[in-house]
């Protein structure tokens, strides 16, 4: 048994573990990053950063990098059942103004590693191939982690502040029986293919209730193709899902001239259920940041930029918990504040988008109605670009078409 104790550990070296580590590390506390995984390693994702992740990106002094390895997204052509298609782009004029005035695509392959090797140049503990098997607690505390590294031997680390940002599967949050089911139910299958070309500057989303796909061109000749659909109707093809995932392609009519070409680089990838839910701690010394607080679903790709601004608002209120020597649950709670504050009405937007695609007559309807109102549509896109707050498209204001 080894024992070492640090200011901070951080289980999980995905975008929000690697974001919380470089400015935990800036601020100057010595941290210990866990992964199970070595580095580079696949990752299942929509691959999308928003406009505004490009900001975060930059304070972690990793976006030039990033914008060598990834594709620039003006916009969104979405396209719904009756052959309506919206050309969504990011705006670049009005009250509002994004970072960028693009998103990219890129694959995590690409970008995680980005941020891995990031971190490694600062002060940090990096130990990849470290799989965390328990938390240490002591009464309504978290002390510490227990690992087990590539060479059999357990590791018990100790620090005052625990971050977990462990995924969608996160050890830290199932410990402290934190996560809940969703009701939204659905499921995302995901594979590279090549043969579909021609995207301009824009991603592309299908809808067709009850399902959806998003098309993102993340390299030369390579696309990212993800369909969402009930989970319910997965379900029954659990051992064959990549003869579920062809056939429902089909069923897209509008999708399916588009990939008609396609040929795929790699077998088809499940996700699911998408949405849950994780409560805030009871226990003192341990946060939670990324897939491993909570997930909605991808529809509005919310779930990078999600990752790096909660890292980013946790990193805040830990430096001011550890600068104090107080990591109680009262210390921390602001870090829940401001998370809920951040995404609240993002999620409502989502909530609402969710009940429109799920309807073909509604989805229909509003896609014509945004089609005659570029105004709305311009304001939805800089909401899924994540620097238009979403209380703006909402205005009765706008809504009732007053300029």
């Amino acid at each position: 048994m080894r024992q070492v104790t640090c200011d901070v550990i951080v289980v999980g070296a995905g975008p929000a573990g690697s974001a919380a580590a470089i400015l935990l590390a800036e601020y100057g506390h010595s941290v210990l990053l866990l992964d199970k995984a070595a580095f580079p390693r696949p990752k299942i994702c929509g691959e999308y950063l928003s406009p505004e992740a490009s900001r975060i990106l930059d304070r972690l002094g990793v976006l030039k990098t990033v914008d060598a390895a990834a594709v620039p997204l003006r916009g969104m052509r979405i396209t719904v059942p009756d052959g309506t298609v919206l050309a969504g782009r990011y705006p670049t004029e009005g009250p509002y103004r994004g970072y960028r005035d693009h998103a990219l695509a890129i694959s995590r392959l690409g970008l995680d590693q980005i941020l891995v090797e990031r971190v490694k140049a600062l002060p940090v503990d990096v130990r990849e191939r470290h799989r965390v098997e328990d938390l240490l607690v002591e009464g309504d505390r978290v002390v510490g982690v227990r690992a087990v590294g590539p060479d059999g031997v357990a590791l018990d680390v100790r620090s005052p502040l625990v971050v977990g940002a462990d995924g969608r599967q996160s050890l830290v949050a199932r410990r402290l029986d934190l996560m809940e089911a969703h009701p939204l139910r659905r499921m995302a299958l995901i594979a590279y293919v090549e043969g579909v070309d021609d995207f301009g500057d824009s991603g592309e989303i299908y809808v067709d209730p009850p399902d959806y796909a998003i098309l993102n061109p993340v390299a030369a000749g390579v696309v990212s193709l993800s369909l969402v659909v009930p989970l319910a109707h997965a379900a029954p093809f659990s051992g064959r899902l990549e003869t579920f995932f062809h056939a429902r392609l089909k069923q897209l009519d509008r999708l399916r001239p588009r990939i008609a070409a396609m040929r795929p680089l790699g077998p088809v990838m499940a996700l699911g259920p998408l949405a849950y839910r994780v409560r805030p701690p009871r226990h003192a010394g341990v946060l939670l940041v990324g897939d491993a607080a909570g997930f909605y679903d991808p529809f509005t790709g919310e779930g990078i930029y999600t990752a790096l601004r909660s890292a980013e608002l946790a990193a805040e209120i830990a430096h001011g918990a550890l600068a104090r020597g107080n990591c109680s649950q009262a210390a921390l709670a602001p870090y829940w504040r401001a998370r809920r504050d951040a995404f609240r009405d993002k999620e409502r937007v989502t909530r609402i988008l969710q009940a429109v695609i799920a309807r073909r007559w509604l989805a229909n309807l509003v896609a014509r109605r945004l089609a005659r109102r570029p105004d709305l549509l311009s304001l939805l896109m800089g909401v899924i670009g994540d620097f238009i707050p979403p209380r703006a498209l909402l205005s009765p204001r706008l809504l009732l078409g007053r300029r």
